[in-house]
């Protein structure tokens, strides 16, 4: 699953990952969403899980309702431990902290899941982060009750177990895993739990596009529904942005006033034609890239909005100034875009580091995202994007909406690189017009084939590490 606890310093994301160019805007959310309902113990999470084993797709998050109980007043309290608070309610649940969490889910957002111990009756001190997934499955007694939780679900399941085996799973699951009394289990079932599946939760059932009697016993009934969601999920998958970020040509003057080239003197031209010779050995290749990349930090550094700020010099005079951005992130995307790194470390010092790592389907050449490691907070500062080039603008376009995921500003990005095509960085600035471009050169020669700039660096990973074939 793509969570990490919420006490670790970064969020970490293995996956074939989603489409970069997908836009977060409640229109085309990227996210397919799962609404399964139920009664208690009638088999929800064992439904879920069968789900998340049968798709043929990375990430797919569970996300239980459980997790939203809100915080108990002290009587309410009191009475829990006594088995008479009622958890089978509608107002038992935190339902603003539920949508802001399955909103977050759906646009493709990074967002922190609370959890809940059982135990002691009370929200935990703990959380989970939670991005990357292609597929939530939110499941709950009333997870087809609110409209507009609702109107977020792609699919909405009910599953529909008889009452006499709800309760024996009830019994063996609240006494393993929540300490609870036998005696109690069954004063609070006869209470509150059997009232409320038919005063509350039965009904949701008129809600539901899909009712599976017997629950994880009904395997045609599953079998048929994971079909139907694979069904739609390749129907999403269908429309590649690929042809078109290579058909329209691009030139420099479409380019907007947020793109920055390096000035082009003639110690930047000579270090270019060293790099773009092919018979250059690969210990000169390294040496005038890592210099390259240098000039494009400093450059790029002076783009950053600093604050004014006045000191006072060792002969007490005033000197007027700018102080240093205090809160800069240097997101590293792997892994040509490490080449930058050496330099990074020579020109600034950031306050928190990060690395994405996106690579092109063999067949496609489509992007796939495979690794993030972004702190939680990059949103609280500007951040530095680096990769070596830019050419369909693809990667560019996957790094940034990651960064905006996890709630990143576009004015607060960055991108840097040391070559570029005119329409890769017309594909970033089209998709995001507040996110500023800096190259040292424009090239604008792109193959349709296979997406390379033809007459630029080559494969620069492979040039700068070693790795040509």
């Amino acid at each position: 699953m793509a969570t990490d606890s919420i006490k670790s310093s970064t969020l970490m994301l293995r996956s074939a990952g989603r489409p970069p160019w997908y836009a977060a805007d409640g229109k085309n959310d990227p996210v397919y969403m799962v609404g399964v309902a139920g009664g208690s113990a009638s088999g929800k999470t064992s439904v879920a899980r069968r789900i998340v084993q049968a798709l043929d797709v990375p990430w797919v998050v569970i996300v239980s309702m459980d997790s939203f109980y809100r915080k108990l007043s002290p009587e309410e309290s009191k009475q829990a431990f006594l088995n008479n608070h009622d958890f089978d309610h509608p107002s038992s649940y935190d339902y603003t902290e539920a949508l802001r969490c399955v909103r977050d889910l759906k646009q493709g957002k990074a967002t922190s899941i609370p959890q809940y111990d059982f135990a002691k009756h009370a929200p935990s001190t703990e959380s989970q982060r939670v991005y990357g997934a292609s597929v939530v499955i939110f499941e709950g007694i009333f997870a087809l009750y609110d409209p507009t939780l609702l109107s977020m679900m792609d699919m909405k399941v009910f599953v529909d177990t008889d009452s006499d085996i709800c309760l024996a799973r009830r019994i063996k699951r609240d006494v393993t895993e929540r300490a609870r009394d036998p005696i109690g289990i069954l004063q609070q079932y006869d209470r509150f739990v059997k009232p409320a599946f038919d005063g509350f939760v039965r009904p949701t059932m008129n809600n539901a596009d899909v009712i599976i009697p017997r629950g994880l016993d009904n395997e045609v009934a599953i079998d048929l529904l994971i079909k139907h969601i694979q069904r739609q999920l390749d129907a999403r998958s269908q429309a590649l942005m690929r042809p078109a970020l290579v058909r329209q040509f691009r030139s420099e003057d479409d380019l907007s006033e947020l793109f920055f080239r390096v000035p082009e003197t003639n110690q930047v031209r000579a270090m270019q034609t060293i790099l773009y010779d092919a018979t250059t050995s690969r210990e000169d290749f390294i040496f005038y890239s890592d210099r390259l990349s240098r000039l494009v930090l400093e450059f790029g550094l002076g783009k950053l909005d600093l604050a004014p700020t006045t000191v006072t010099t060792p002969m007490g005079v005033p000197f007027d100034g700018y102080s240093l951005a205090p809160n800069v992130t240097g997101v590293t995307i792997l892994r040509a875009g490490g080449v930058m790194e050496k330099a990074l470390h020579s020109v600034v010092r950031p306050a928190h580091y990060g690395k994405i790592l996106i690579v092109g389907d063999p067949v496609t050449h489509e992007p796939r995202l495979h690794y993030v490691n972004l702190p939680p907070s990059i949103k609280d500062g500007q951040v530095l994007l680096m990769d070596s080039t830019i050419v369909s603008g693809a990667n560019a376009l996957m790094a940034v909406r990651i960064c905006l995921d996890h709630g990143v500003k576009q004015e607060n990005i960055l991108f840097m690189s040391l070559l570029a095509t005119p329409h890769g960085v017309h594909a970033i600035q089209s998709a995001f017009p507040k996110v500023k471009v800096v190259v040292a050169l424009l090239d604008s020669h792109i193959s349709e084939d296979n997406l390379l700039i033809k007459a630029g660096y080559g494969i620069f990973g492979d040039r700068y590490f070693g790795t040509e074939c």
